[in-house]
């Protein structure tokens, strides 16, 4: 195929700018959401009650013109209550599909945590293969579908700790944190009134995300990256403090992410930065620490910014060059 750049960068920042009509001082966060979004993946969001979780993931779905759901994880909530059931109709006689909350485009799902593993390995499927199998048949999904999860780390009481495999299935997990004092005048200011989610319209069309991340694809990444990230990730598996280190998925995310984050700032080729400005959201919550006492996702970030430290980054000169 022909080596093909389109610029995404206005498109991404008619995005950002919207959400940031809502949200207040979250661009990074903006920013990585964003990335997982174009590159296909999901989103784990670990921070406590009322940060601002649920209103991200409603000012994106909105911003995009697209379809939004929410669904609260409970210790009873079972699988069909996601995917959907076949129920009878007398009327017709016959079975009749419902489709669950997951028939959707941007789907929240609240503290994730909180429900049974059998209830969230249900997502497991929809999450990677972007459909849903019920009595022997498959129902697709619509693209694009994005799952933006939730939990509070905090409370541990009544909560199933979310399964390796599932964890891996998250492109990356970022915390939104408090705002500062500046930051949070201005959030008491856009509510005194409705809420700024009620003011926002779409921007964007579904259809130029399908088309943004043809065009990441198109970006170029150097053997000398590629090496790289390989480096970084095998880092992780070597180290002393690790008992499993980062897989062949997270090595695969980390470059499907640094490509849509140079797209995203106007450029077809890939450097160093864009994975290391990745490496922690895309790896640490992939790790398995041997015998941690702190917060697992604390002591894993700070982990992976020493890998990240430690492993030279590439530094030859060299130009991108077009794929035969």
């Amino acid at each position: 195929m022909p080596f093909e750049f389109k610029d995404i960068k206005p498109l991404v920042k008619d995005i950002s700018q919207n959400i940031s009509k809502v949200m207040v001082g979250k661009e990074k966060e903006i920013d990585l959401i964003l990335t997982a979004l174009i590159a296909g993946g999901h989103v784990l969001l670990e921070d406590v009650p009322g940060t601002g979780k649920t209103m991200l993931s409603r000012s994106l779905a909105k911003s995009l013109d697209a379809t939004f759901k929410r669904i609260q994880f409970t210790p009873d909530l079972l699988p069909s209550d996601l995917t959907g059931i076949h129920y009878f109709q007398p009327k017709q006689g016959e079975f009749i599909f419902r489709a669950g909350p997951v028939f959707t485009h941007v789907l929240l799902a609240d503290e994730i945590n909180r429900a049974t593993p059998r209830t969230q390995s249900s997502l497991l499927e929809c999450m990677e293969e972007k459909q849903v199998s019920i009595d022997g048949k498959t129902h697709m999904l619509e693209e694009p579908f994005f799952v933006i999860a939730t939990q509070n780390p905090v409370e541990t009481q009544g909560t199933y700790p979310l399964p390796e495999a599932q964890l891996d299935r998250f492109f990356l997990q970022i915390p939104l944190g408090y705002p500062n004092r500046a930051q949070g005048i201005d959030v008491l200011k856009r509510n005194v009134g409705d809420s700024p989610i009620t003011t926002i319209e779409s921007v964007c069309h579904r259809d130029q995300i399908m088309e943004a991340r043809v065009a990441a694809r198109s970006v170029y990444v150097h053997e000398a990256l590629l090496d790289y990230i390989m480096q970084l990730t095998e880092a992780t598996r070597e180290h002393e403090g690790v008992a499993l280190g980062v897989s062949p998925r997270g090595s695969i995310a980390l470059m499907r992410g640094a490509r849509v984050w140079a797209a995203m700032r106007g450029r077809h080729y890939v450097i160093p930065d864009d994975i290391k400005a990745l490496l922690v959201p895309v790896c640490a919550h992939r790790l398995i620490l041997r015998g941690s006492v702190r917060s697992r996702s604390t002591a894993a970030q700070e982990l992976v910014e020493t890998v990240k430290s430690e492993v030279p980054v590439p530094t030859e000169d060299w130009q991108p060059e077009e794929p035969a």
